[in-house]
């Protein structure tokens, strides 16, 4: 049965990162952390998959993850970079399956910024066959593996590469997920429950207001405090669960999720550059909210044109607008003999 709780964590997370990209705001970062809140949501989400298809589910998830990330890529992305002139290189091709960070030529560097998740969520996805059995061994371990990693990393400075260091930052909210998922979190005692969520966030704050970066506390710009403190969100979050109703515009943002994160930037660089070019604000209220307003617009004709292909990668059957009730057919109740007999007499 679906969880209903969990799509609308999903559906607060999807808006809140295009929040986030239109304003730009550091303390989104820390009222909701999205990013770490989605990736726990697909642990959670995996883990239910593998034990109802085994292996095949890595199978099931890369084929509704990539047909929407080809359209934009390989249909739009790949051509436009080579009418622009980027010589043809093999490692375009990547973009078809981005393990690593594919190439990007142009104005596409900006465009494409935001597609690290679908490579960080490749990894996830082909490493939780092997995950999830040492999670279940040994989950205690398996849980704070991926934080003494971001910790060595930020103590000793070193640099790993851009996958390694997001499978570290990231890969504690995904064995939360499995945890989630296999009644962990339930099962922790509520005091329990906030005094581990207390012994996260402190630290988390701490380290935070002790080593702001560029953009002050934005928490995408501070590894280890992003780590803490969306575990310590987490935790709460996914204990919970609460009664969710089933409501139209939930299932919508649902539905076509994977497409608004992917297309949400393509679409917020285009509005932005068009204020900039006509000297409309940009930001403020009046900046943020016409902007917000063209980029909701604009986002629904794109998902009305391209959305349909997560309906069918997932299966269903392509909609326009996601969300609506089917009305079911329902089969006249059949007269009783004495009618029937009337009738027919009537007839004749």
């Amino acid at each position: 049965m679906r969880n209903r709780y969990l799509d609308l964590l999903r559906a607060i997370a999807t808006v809140r990162v295009v929040i986030y990209h239109l304003t730009g705001w550091a303390a989104l970062t820390v009222v909701f952390p999205a990013m770490s809140v989605m990736f726990a949501l697909a642990g959670s989400l995996m883990a239910a998959s593998l034990d109802r298809f085994g292996v095949w589910a890595v199978e099931r998830r890369l084929r509704r993850l990539l047909p929407s990330l080809w359209v934009l890529t390989l249909l739009i992305a790949v051509p436009a970079m080579l009418i622009a002139g980027t010589p043809f290189d093999v490692h375009l091709l990547l973009w078809g399956f981005p393990l690593v960070d594919p190439e990007a030529t142009g104005r596409w560097m900006e465009l494409l910024s935001h597609t690290w998740y679908l490579r960080d969520f490749l990894w996830f996805v082909l490493l939780s066959p092997l995950a999830l059995p040492v999670f279940r061994r040994f989950p205690l371990v398996a849980v704070l593996i991926p934080y003494v990693v971001l910790l060595f990393f930020e103590i000793t400075g070193v640099k790993p590469v851009n996958v390694v260091h997001d499978l570290a930052l990231y890969g504690g909210a995904w064995m939360l997920g499995f945890a989630h998922h296999d009644g962990h979190l339930s099962r922790i005692p509520r005091k329990r429950l906030a005094v581990i969520a207390a012994g996260l966030a402190v630290p988390a704050v701490a380290w935070v207001l002790t080593h702001p970066g560029p953009r002050g506390y934005d928490l995408n710009d501070i590894p280890l405090g992003n780590a803490l403190w969306s575990a310590a969100f987490v935790l709460v979050a996914l204990s919970c669960s609460p009664a969710v109703g089933q409501h139209r515009i939930l299932t919508a943002l649902n539905s076509r999720a994977l497409s608004i994160y992917l297309w949400h930037i393509p679409v917020l660089v285009l509005v932005t550059r068009f204020g900039e070019a006509h000297r409309l604000p940009i930001a403020g209220v009046i900046g943020y909210g016409w902007r917000l307003v063209a980029v909701a617009v604009l986002l629904g004709v794109v998902l009305a044109l391209v959305g349909w292909v997560e309906d069918v990668a997932a299966g269903r059957r392509p909609a326009l607008l996601p969300g609506r009730r089917i009305p079911v057919p329902v089969s006249p109740a059949p007269a009783s003999p004495g009618v029937d007999g009337e009738v027919a007499a009537a007839r004749a």
